[in-house]
């Protein structure tokens, strides 16, 4: 046989075996060879959850998905009214440049070291060693916790818009409607195991962003042509306007970025690392068109009195809003599962049941292990609901942290023998600067929570 031969029945053997091991909706810890480089072995670590399954189009749906959330309506009050017009539209074009530079240079090391690395702990560990494996999972998962608390409170919020625009009473508090919003969260999240069980859902994701995203668009376009003229001025003292402007600095970021870039990478088929950049380059171009078309009219249209829920400035038929705001609740269920698979696939992986994903005893798992992770979470969303200050303290703690410091030094570290004297000093540059914005952006996160936890009462009827 020749060496062709050979070579072709090792990649159709290998072929194969990755088929059935993913068939069985559990992948061990072998080495497969990749798809794309027949004499590459890449190792696969083992996990309950599928990969290596999806394409670069659904992935980038999914990452679309993530940013078009019912987050997008909170742009114009949390990064347009405090940065301004100049400040807030050039704050957006670079915060997404940025980020999908910085997304790039963690997805070109998914394969590092002949290994494929499905989490981003496991990355961190791989170069770094066991202290920094701890550190960035707990970076990640209070990135994650914290983003997960800001979708149940979207979920209260539109259900309580949806609510009073009915009966504008207050027999019922945003704590209650939190309550229903936790409880939505959770029959979805036992009923889709897992990323790659996203595919029908995404289009409904879809569908629910261009529903919320186009009323609003519409309705603040129509406010906007009919109102006065607005006032644009940052509405803060002088002290409190630097805070500001240093917390909106956290929110730009926390708007392109999820934080679990390995963890999303896993899902795709080789070529892995190509397949992630087409997925990156849809997210921020055609993905990227709705959030700033609903930032930019939104703030256009109200000013300084833009709101953190767009849907709130409104003004338009009731079955019109009643509608968007029903679309932002079923649509921030299926983005809080994104950022909560990776939480689901560590409890899985470590505590779960082998077999299909809908035997009973792992429906039960799940119901109990998945139930008490989001009852954790409604609590405190209930309990502290103060959306423009999380996604602030998120962008401070861990998303800057994740998205720009790591990766350019990962990058760094990884691909040192092939980049130049000027490419170096370019990776160390933006450590620093980053570095330097992260810990700012957590004094101002800190500063306005302390701030509105005296203006609000805990469980507070926001």
């Amino acid at each position: 046989m020749g060496e062709d031969e050979q070579k072709n029945e090792i990649a159709i053997s290998s072929s194969l075996s990755h088929s059935n091991r993913i068939h069985s909706n559990r992948i061990h810890s072998n080495r497969i060879y990749s798809d794309d480089h027949l004499t590459l072995t890449v190792e696969v670590p083992e996990t309950h959850h599928q990969i290596g399954q999806d394409s670069s189009f659904q992935v980038g749906v999914l990452l679309c998905t993530g940013m078009n959330s019912a987050y997008a309506l909170g742009y114009a009050g949390a990064v347009m009214v405090p940065l301004g017009w100049i400040g807030g539209v050039i704050g957006l074009m670079l915060a997404a440049v940025i980020s999908l530079y910085a997304n790039a240079l963690i997805a070109k090391i998914h394969e590092y070291g002949g290994k494929r690395h499905i989490r981003y702990r496991d990355l961190a560990g791989f170069i770094y060693g066991r202290i920094a494996f701890v550190v960035v999972w707990g970076l990640q998962y209070a990135n994650l916790f914290l983003i997960n608390i800001g979708f149940i409170i979207l979920g209260g919020q539109s259900l309580k818009a949806f609510y009073i625009l009915f009966r504008d009473d207050d027999e019922m508090k945003l704590p209650y409607f939190t309550a229903i919003a936790g409880l939505g969260f959770f029959l979805f999240a036992i009923a889709v195991p897992h990323l790659s069980s996203l595919r029908a859902w995404l289009a409904a994701s879809t569908f629910f962003s261009l529903v919320y995203i186009t009323i609003t668009f519409v309705l603040s376009l129509k406010d906007g042509i009919n109102a006065p003229p607005r006032d644009y001025g940052i509405p803060e003292s002088k002290a409190s306007k630097v805070f500001a402007i240093i917390g909106a600095t956290g929110n730009l970021v926390f708007a392109f970025n999820t934080g679990m870039v390995p963890e999303i990478q896993a899902t795709l088929r080789a070529p892995v690392v190509d397949n992630m950049l087409k997925a990156l380059y849809l997210q921020f171009t055609l993905g990227s068109v709705p959030v700033f078309a609903v930032t930019f009219v939104g703030y256009w249209a109200y000013g300084s009195s833009s709101s953190s829920y767009l849907l709130n400035n409104v003004s338009g038929p009731v079955w019109v809003k009643a509608l968007a705001n029903l679309a932002a609740f079923l649509q921030s269920i299926i983005s809080l599962h994104i950022f909560a698979s990776p939480t689901y696939e560590f409890l899985d992986t470590k505590y779960g049941f082998k077999g299909s994903a809908v035997d009973f005893r792992n429906v039960v798992f799940r119901t109990i292990v998945r139930g008490g992770y989001l009852a954790i979470t409604t609590f405190l969303s209930a309990l502290l609901p103060f959306l423009g200050d999380f996604m602030s303290l998120t962008g401070a703690i861990s998303t800057f942290p994740l998205t720009f410091i790591l990766p350019n030094h990962m990058y760094l570290v990884a691909m040192k023998k092939q980049l130049s004297s000027l490419q170096k000093k370019w990776h160390w540059l933006n450590i620093v600067f980053f570095g330097f914005t992260s810990a700012t952006v957590l004094v101002a996160a800190f500063r306005l929570i302390a701030v509105d936890s005296k203006t609000y009462h805990m469980f507070a009827d926001l």
